[in-house]
């Protein structure tokens, strides 16, 4: 069936539904809807064409597009181009995953009930947290809730964030900040991560959160253990979003005393898709269970005695008086969820670490090779997979041309920030090969030189 993308309606087919709903046509559906409010015209659309006329022209259409698969790509900045298990698409083609909504009824929904199970507990085991829930939109919107979560724990109605935050979710951050006539202010950057001097200026008895990224938007690592102490000092809550790859060989926020840990889990299985749709993660300390977003599934014995799954510290509007809900996210990202969950399986504890370290070895290798032919690395020190150099030229110029090679280049944090003009954000994932790599150093130094 999956070369059929739809079931067409012959005329016969027509003439017989609406005889067995006593319509004579399909004008009689319609016949409540008053003539005069009824458009007469003809809708400014192209003529239609056969299937195989159309899936011509949408695949010349598809075709313009600069794909992964034909393109070798250095452009991370929270959405990457990671290996993904075969096992993943297998997996999530399953009808009783991909057509699977909420599993109110646990009784028949134990399989779906296990697999987000599962998530919670890889999230945890990663972040080193206590608790996670079942996921929820993005990495962004994690991040929001867990801004808002700090300031009803609290009580307080100031937010520190990073300026090393990715800006998009800086931004998500604002827009719910405003909603819950919350501050939001930032904390300066010095050396591409956060001021720490500037921090325990910002800090006070007003603050609910510190807000900080691991990897940050830079790539580089943040020093965990003094921001935690400096907002802890506070009693502020520490808020952590962080790329779970990374901490596949990085030591985990929750060793650092971390009281929220939020990121997107689109590094595992989930492909980049022009940005979405993506999957949040959301792991807390036990402290702050009850006051966790969206919903958690829990692990419980039946009558019989076997274990079992269920949905459980549901404190979403539709269960509870809207004003004393957590939040009024009431989904999650369970298609999306699973396929990070499978992913995560198919390469195991050992597997996720090799693939961390194959990211900071190949970053590593490539930031190398570009300060060897004169390009100024900024922000020296640890990273993850991204850095940062500085070109002669407009990135968004060198971009056009790498691409005229079959190259998608670096972000370019321009965009965001106007003293970051001519600045390249890389990213260098697993999947780039030491041949990739050169070609990509050699082209950006013909474009330098």
């Amino acid at each position: 069936m999956k070369q059929h993308r739809y079931l067409p309606m012959t005329k016969q087919d027509q003439k017989e539904m609406l005889e067995a709903i006593g319509a004579s046509s399909i004008d009689d559906l319609f016949s409540d809807i008053p003539e005069k409010v009824k458009f007469k015209g003809e809708y400014h659309l192209k003529p239609a064409k056969s299937e195989t006329a159309l899936m011509r022209e949408l695949s010349q259409m598809a075709s313009r597009n600069a794909d992964l698969k034909t393109n070798v790509s250095f452009l991370g900045a929270g959405v990457y181009d990671h290996y993904i298990p075969i096992i993943v698409d297998h997996v999530l083609s399953r009808s009783e995953f991909y057509t699977a909504y909420t599993p109110y009824q646990p009784e028949i929904s134990q399989g779906e009930l296990q697999a987000i199970f599962e998530f919670q507990t890889m999230i945890c085991e990663l972040t080193g947290m206590d608790v996670a829930n079942s996921s929820m939109y993005d990495g962004g919107t994690a991040l929001a809730e867990a801004a808002m979560l700090s300031a009803g724990q609290t009580k307080r109605k100031k937010v520190l964030i990073s300026k090393a935050v990715h800006p998009e979710s800086k931004d998500v951050v604002k827009t719910y900040a405003k909603g819950q006539f919350i501050e939001v202010i930032e904390i300066p950057v010095k050396d591409g991560m956060t001021d720490l001097e500037a921090l325990k200026g910002l800090v006070s008895d007003e603050i609910a959160a510190v807000i900080v990224q691991y990897p940050n938007f830079y790539g580089r690592i943040e020093s965990l253990k003094e921001l935690g102490e400096i907002t802890h000092a506070n009693k502020s809550l520490f808020v952590v979003s962080s790329n779970p790859l990374a901490l596949g060989a990085l030591t985990p926020p929750g060793q650092f005393g971390a009281d929220i840990v939020v990121g997107d889990a689109q590094p595992f299985g989930i492909p980049t898709a022009f940005g979405g749709p993506h999957c949040g993660y959301f792991a807390v300390t036990n402290k702050l269970m009850r006051k966790v977003p969206g919903r958690l599934v829990g692990q419980t014995v039946d009558e019989q005695g076997r274990r079992g799954f269920v949905l459980t510290l549901q404190a979403r509007e539709q269960h509870i008086r809207r004003d004393k809900a957590t939040s009024n996210i009431c989904s999650n990202q369970a298609l999306n969820a699973l396929a990070a969950s499978v992913a995560m399986t198919a390469l195991g504890k050992n597997g996720v670490r090799e693939m961390a370290l194959a990211n900071i070895q190949k970053a590593h290798y490539a930031k190398t090779a570009l300060k060897q032919i004169g390009f100024e690395i900024i922000h020296e020190g640890p990273s993850f997979n991204e850095f940062v150099i500085k070109l002669a030229k407009p990135v968004k110029e060198v971009n056009k041309l790498l691409l005229q090679k079959g190259i998608i280049g670096g972000y370019d944090l321009g965009r965001d920030d106007p003293e970051l003009a001519n600045h390249m954000l890389i990213a260098v994932t697993e999947q780039r090969t030491k041949e990739e790599i050169d070609t990509f150093v050699k082209e950006l130094g013909d474009f330098h030189a």
